[in-house]
């Protein structure tokens, strides 16, 4: 239902605020938009070199865009015509800032319907990034309902991550132990991180190396806990430690390989194994799907038997009850929809389906074998005569392989334009699992679901808490 407020309507005093997070694709889309290519909104290289900061920063006329924005959608809204803006910049903004944007009244000349109104925009430390005045022509009647215009338009935003972390960012942050941080990407991922208000920083590896590091990368970290080692054996063996004594609630990976930290998280005597098997999820925010897509295991187990995909699936299952999901449905993938003696896969579809039959898999409905099409699509699943509550709807993919995981996830983040988070499942503690291709969105968006599993854990979830509550 689209509505304004007309001159008559409003009062001195009338405010609203549009909340938006920067992201890399926002950066993007607006350079190309506005022509504005200053290598230093790309690149954290010439942001180095040209503006002395250690990150790229977005553009100042996006935060000035979202002014413009509230004032054409909210207030006055539809009908409104730009008459005079004044800008003031006084503070840059990074990926992963939240900018709120606020108007409110201070004027109204009668003779032209002219409104005007105070601009700000505060990021989420409250600190001014955008101040100025605007003077539009507010409209003078009310819109009918005859439709949205918006309704055929094909981008889709993607706020999945951008909800969860505002969601989490209010909460109290998770102590978080960072295992080996002595690369640019580990360090300032923990940083960005603890400067969001998700985790609280224990920072484990050599002291000299990483307090070298950060006196490189000109950040400060005497904030933070360091915990000094010798090599990044002895990194894991306290990081884990850490988790397992209940000092840190989640562990994060920084620059040791994976293998490493996962052989030290497995140890029988000073692990942080459970009953079940370890497993890692990717949450895929993807444009064209209007859901968040869980993948697994994509990182973890190689070639899963009938027994371990069981781990995998209460593994996903947990994760996606802890983010708001109560009854998630699942596909279980494979080459094809049908049961083939000559697809392994297949045959563990049905033997999964049938032990969700009979209650040995809970919470949630299971379908297999489906093909990937299938799985997310209602029309190609229609087609091939498909009568199932998870095709075209699916929540999670169960994978046959890791190979199959790791394509799939890479394709949907690379060629479809997906934002992802992963974690590690099935420890004591969730476990961050980073790679240095990551993004910056993807760092954070992985911390945000950290905290919010572990709140999950201990049973302080907040009521209404969700991925999925838009």
């Amino acid at each position: 239902m689209i509505t304004n407020k007309t001159f008559n309507e409003i009062a001195i005093g009338d405010c609203a605020s549009l909340r938006s997070t920067l992201t890399k694709r926002d950066i993007d889309r607006f350079g190309m938009l506005s022509g504005d290519m200053n290598p230093t909104h790309f690149s954290d290289e010439y942001a180095q070199m040209l503006l002395l900061r250690n990150k790229a920063v977005g553009h100042s006329m996006w935060g000035a865009a979202l002014i413009s924005g509230l004032l054409g959608s909210t207030l006055p809204g539809p009908g409104t015509v730009y008459q005079a803006q004044t800008f003031q910049f006084h503070n840059p903004t990074e990926i992963g800032d939240t900018l709120t944007a606020t108007v409110t009244v201070t004027g109204k000349i009668a003779e032209n319907q002219i409104i005007v109104l105070d601009c700000q925009v505060r990021n989420q430390r409250g600190d001014l990034i955008v101040s100025g005045e605007a003077k539009v022509t507010a409209p003078i009647r009310k819109p009918t309902d005859i439709g949205s215009p918006y309704a055929t338009m094909e981008i889709r935003e993607t706020e999945t991550f951008n909800q969860l972390l505002a969601m989490v960012r209010e909460w109290d942050p998770i102590p978080t132990a960072v295992c080996h941080p002595c690369s640019e990407d580990a360090l300032l991922g923990a940083v960005d991180a603890a400067r969001q208000n998700l985790i609280v920083p224990i920072l484990v590896g050599p002291r000299q190396r990483i307090l070298s590091l950060a006196l490189a990368l000109n950040i400060d970290i005497s904030p933070y806990r360091l915990l000094d080692t010798l090599h990044s054996h002895e990194s894991a063996e306290k990081a884990v430690a850490l988790c397992r004594l209940g000092e840190a609630g989640a562990l994060m990976k920084g620059s040791l390989h994976t293998d490493e930290l996962l052989r030290e998280i497995a140890n029988k005597e000073r692990g942080l194994r459970t009953a079940s098997r370890f497993s890692h999820v990717f949450i895929m925010d993807v444009p064209t799907y209007p859901r968040p897509l869980f993948i697994t295991d994509a990182a973890v187990n190689i070639l899963p038997s009938l027994e371990d995909k069981v781990d995998i699936l209460n593994n996903v299952i947990r994760l996606a009850h802890a983010l708001g999901n109560p009854e998630p449905k699942v596909a279980i993938l494979s080459a094809v929809e049908t049961v083939n003696q000559k697809i392994p896969a297949t045959i563990d579809a049905a033997a999964l389906c049938k032990m969700a039959d009979r209650g040995q898999i809970t919470g949630a409905i299971i379908d297999g074998p489906l093909a990937f099409d299938n799985a997310i699509s209602k029309e190609a699943a229609r087609i091939k005569g498909i009568r199932s509550p998870v095709a075209g709807v699916a929540d999670i993919c169960l994978v046959p392989d890791l190979e199959a995981g790791n394509i799939l996830a890479k394709q949907l983040t690379y060629l479809a334009d997906a934002d992802s988070a992963g974690l590690v499942m099935g420890a004591k503690v969730p476990i961050i699992l980073t790679s240095r291709a990551d993004s910056a969105e993807s760092r954070l968006a992985s911390c945000a679901v950290a905290v919010a599993y572990a709140y999950w854990q201990k049973g302080e979830l907040v009521k209404n808490s969700t991925l999925y509550s838009s």
